[in-house]
């Protein structure tokens, strides 16, 4: 790859891996570029995604990490996105969940590709939605497809997949994800609180998303998250 490696590092891991050695074969040029095109260090390097539903797209952003502040660097395109705008609540829904996550896991054996796994349900999702019934295993993962997961396409993944890679490789422990129904700007933001006055459970979300949303546009640094007993969340 060009440069040294500890044998035992979560690259080198992962390169045991053909589907993880095709995506750098195809992809290792276009990640360095866009890397040394925003000053950004392979060694220190952070992400942060955001998923928006309606307009369709991931946001990938970064820095090294003696840096203060988070720059957009990519936007990969949802292909497929199954279900409507507000939170997964139970199995079988087909929603894709909304609110703060993380990726926890990855496979790089996918019947799609290449897949990340959100950690859904997270506390909140526990709380509010239907006990014993949640589902689980949703993932950002390849192809064109969608039962409740974010599908970006085979070549999106190789990419998203290798920047995840990369994080955690310099030291990343948690790779943040924050799923929103819409871009929450203030116009957005009341256009949607009163299309769903009456759904409580959308509007409570969206209204602890909103306070998520307008920190990080303001500090581009990720909100500190705290879940609350009643299924709502403390942010900063």
């Amino acid at each position: 790859m060009g440069f040294e490696m500890n044998p035992s590092s979560f690259k080198a891991k992962q390169l045991n891996f053909t589907r993880v050695r095709e995506a750098y074969a195809a992809k290792e040029k276009t990640i360095t570029k866009t890397l040394v095109d925003n000053s950004l260090s392979r060694d220190s390097l952070q992400i942060y995604l955001r998923a928006f539903k309606t307009e369709k797209v991931i946001e990938l952003w970064a820095k090294n990490i003696s840096d203060a502040h988070f720059k957009l660097i990519k936007e990969f395109p949802i292909c497929e996105i199954s279900g409507n705008i507000g939170p997964k609540r139970r199995s079988g829904d087909l929603q894709v969940p909304e609110g703060f996550y993380y990726i926890n896991d990855l496979n790089p054996f996918s019947k799609y590709y290449l897949s990340m796994q959100i950690n859904y349900p997270n506390a909140s999702d526990s709380i509010l939605g239907v006990k014993g019934r949640l589902g689980n295993l949703i993932f950002i993962h390849g192809a064109c497809e969608s039962s409740g997961c974010i599908s970006i396409t085979d070549e999106k993944i190789k990419e998203l997949y290798l920047y995840y890679i990369e994080a955690c490789n310099s030291g990343q422990n948690r790779v943040e994800l924050t799923i929103y129904p819409a871009k929450l700007d203030d116009k957005n933001f009341k256009k949607l609180t009163a299309s769903y006055s009456k759904d409580k459970d959308k509007t409570s979300l969206w209204n602890d998303m909103k306070k998520g949303y307008d920190y990080f546009e303001l500090n581009k640094v990720p909100p500190t998250v705290k879940f609350l007993r009643d299924g709502s969340h403390e942010i900063n």
